[in-house]
């Protein structure tokens, strides 16, 4: 099994280490360099391997063992849930005859008359919508709201807090202290588009999976632009990221860059960063890094060579970097400079995202028919923004 092999190559690379510490040079000599070297290697491939191994069976959970023909759409585009009815069975049916044989008789009433698009069942767009949810780390911690009738969600924020009470002595007059400030943060979903296209050979040959091709390439093309916009999005006609310093999401005072140098991460800014958060978003708090990262910071080392980052190479202990739970995304910072953010950590559960109106898919028939292909375009709406900043703390550099 991966943990444990991991295990055992870390378990490995210390007796290398401890073996040197016996020596007078305090120096791994040049065949175990070579075999340290490997096995460090092979740490970060197991590592890897089992987070997407973990990733995988969470869309398999919620997708592959959910067969689409029982589900449907909850109404304003929520998980699916429950058996189809007679309509939705017979659209189903009619959809998969679409893809093998080109013919949509019934499949729509108000598709285009001359055959330019149509809708495909909502039982796709509830699949699909349980596909962008596993491929996107913020979504699967955040809060989610839908809405359906009004044109935004208002969010409640605390802007200034009142001051510590007064130790006072019975007759001595109160103070007043009028330092409370409410604010709102308001969350207008935007539309977000997303194409694609599948062979029409292809689709005709995996007619039975033709919808779980749709589902793997929308699904993915709608959440890592997602992801990529509730972590660095401005704002300004898109979700506002927890990496974009706001007054409306987190602002510059939750940057924390004490210890770290100016390239690097370091294990006392770490540390700096994590007693930056208070202690009752401990328990819910997640670090959020690039990979390359979570590489630099368990490279680190301690004076005598030794490295410090050990529980994660544990077999059967979960990833951890000083005892919190962290995820891994493309879209985190990765240019490792002086002034720039390296990574967050924070109670993700003070990110929202209100998502409105169904997921719709049209299926193009027409317009790529000359290459002999189907286009798919996926429609949705949705915004996001922290709507509590002190429940996060960024990772900056010197």
């Amino acid at each position: 099994m991966l943990i444990e092999e991991r295990a055992k190559n870390w378990e490995r690379m210390k007796a290398l280490m401890d073996a040197a510490e016996t020596r007078e040079s305090k120096r791994l000599e040049s065949t175990e360099v070579e075999e340290y070297e490997k096995l460090e290697s092979d740490v970060e491939d197991f590592s890897k391997q089992i987070d997407m191994r973990t990733r995988h069976e969470a869309r398999e959970t919620a997708i592959e063992k959910t067969p689409l023909r029982d589900v449907r759409m909850l109404p304003g585009g929520g998980e699916p849930a429950g058996k189809l009815d007679a309509d939705e069975e017979k659209r189903m049916a009619e959809y998969r005859r679409f893809l093998v044989t080109g013919e949509h008789r019934s499949l729509q009433a108000d598709s285009d008359t001359e055959g330019g698009f149509l809708l495909a069942p909502q039982t796709l767009a509830a699949a699909l919508i349980a596909n962008v949810k596993n491929q996107t780390f913020v979504r699967q911690m955040a809060t989610v709201e839908a809405i359906t009738q009004a044109q935004s969600l208002g969010v409640v924020s605390l802007d200034t807090d009142f001051g510590a009470a007064d130790w006072t002595q019975e007759l001595t007059q109160s103070t007043v202290d009028e330092a409370l400030r409410l604010g709102k943060r308001e969350l207008k979903p935007i539309p977000l588009t997303k194409e694609t296209k599948l062979s029409r050979t292809l689709v005709r040959r995996t007619a039975g999976k033709a919808e779980d091709l749709v589902i793997d390439r929308l699904g993915y093309q709608f959440g890592v632009t997602n992801e990529n916009a509730f972590l660095n999005g401005s704002g300004a006609g898109q979700p506002l990221g927890v990496f974009t310093a706001s007054a409306q999401g987190v602002s510059t005072a939750r940057d924390v860059s004490t210890g770290n140098t100016t390239t690097d991460i370091r294990g006392d800014g770490l540390i700096e960063a994590q007693h930056t958060l208070k202690g009752q978003y401990w328990g819910k708090a997640s670090w959020l890094f690039h990979r390359d990262a979570v590489k630099q910071i368990r490279k680190l080392k301690t004076g005598d060579g030794q490295y410090i980052w050990t529980p994660g190479l544990n077999g059967g202990l979960s990833n951890q970097i000083l005892g919190m739970p962290y995820v891994m995304s493309e879209y985190a910072p990765n240019t490792f400079t002086t002034g720039l953010y390296a990574g967050i950590l924070g109670d993700w559960s003070f990110y929202w995202i209100v998502d409105a109106l169904q997921l719709e898919i049209q299926v193009l028939n027409e317009l790529y028919a000359r290459t002999n292909q189907y286009g798919y375009i996926g429609r949705m709406e949705t915004d996001g923004m922290p709507v509590l900043e002190e429940a996060f703390v960024r990772v900056k550099l010197a």
